[in-house]
């Protein structure tokens, strides 16, 4: 009988990168560059609940991108059918630009799609998780299932980090820094309604503050110039050398504490197989 390691498994570049414990800064980078596509982030303002829970909330994403990246195909499935029921109830005008956006669209949530792998491959590689060229395409395309899973057309799903930049690049004339947009990354790099127990927790406080700050300097110079920031080569080597600092303390910590639930499950589920991973 066949084991059920899910759409990847421990082979694929997938559970290499996105178990890294520096890929909270990947997510709040897709975050920054979510937030660039106005009726994407018009539907976040209205039915997100991030504003008032921003910890919570990306503990709610970071629980569904590790359950289709590491449980069971069955487990997947269930996921991301409650994902696009939600997706379903999502639909609106935005405010500033008077277009109808719906949360089912396929673009929307391949503009979605495409900054959270880009994030998670950006990020991995500059801290340090070993991924070769060839293997950043092998990510790219491993990815095209979790396209599909939201309702994503494998036709419109990049596959290789090539084609990628081409739909960053076809896509950038709807992109722009709204009001909306300035108030998120505000928001993001110091929200003011983080729980109580993290505001008195200064050391909790100052990691995030650095994660955010990390993670908008490691967004694609196109992205910063929306946003009015200009390149500036010092600092972005210098966000290269902390992301590094960043995965080495973090690697030093417990297992039960640097990685997901999911992952460690994961892990049990190949060892009891008796699966031997490719080193």
């Amino acid at each position: 009988m066949s084991q059920d390691f899910g759409y990847f498994g421990p082979d694929s570049v997938t559970w290499r990168l996105q178990s890294d414990p520096v890929q909270w800064v990947g997510g709040i980078r897709a975050l920054f560059l979510l937030s660039l596509h106005p009726l994407a982030l018009a539907g976040v303002e209205r039915y997100s609940t991030f504003r008032d829970d921003p910890v919570g909330r990306l503990q709610r994403t970071g629980q569904y991108l590790g359950t289709v990246a590491f449980g069971t195909k069955s487990d997947a499935q269930r996921a991301a059918a409650r994902v696009r029921r939600l997706h379903g109830n999502v639909r609106g005008i935005d405010p500033e630009s008077g277009v109808a956006y719906h949360g089912s669209d396929p673009e929307l949530l391949l503009w979605v799609h495409c900054g959270a792998i880009d994030s998670f491959l950006t990020v991995g590689r500059r801290a340090g998780v070993p991924v070769t060229a060839g293997e950043a395409d092998d990510y790219i395309a491993e990815q095209v299932r979790s396209a599909e899973l939201v309702g994503i057309p494998r036709k419109l799903v990049p596959m290789s980090v090539s084609e990628l930049q081409e739909y960053f690049d076809r896509v950038r004339p709807d992109l722009r820094v709204s009001a909306a947009a300035k108030s998120t990354a505000r928001f993001v790099l110091l929200p003011p309604k983080l729980p109580t127990i993290l505001k008195l927790r200064a050391p909790t406080r100052m990691a995030w503050g650095s994660a955010a700050a990390l993670a908008f300097m490691s967004l694609p110079s196109w992205a910063r110039h929306l946003y009015g920031l200009p390149y500036i080569p010092a600092a972005d080597l210098g966000a290269t050398l902390t992301l590094r600092g960043m995965r080495l303390a973090a690697n030093a910590l417990p297992l039960s504490v640097r990685e997901a639930p999911q992952f460690r499950q994961a892990k049990e589920r190949v060892a009891k197989a008796g699966f031997h991973q490719r080193s």
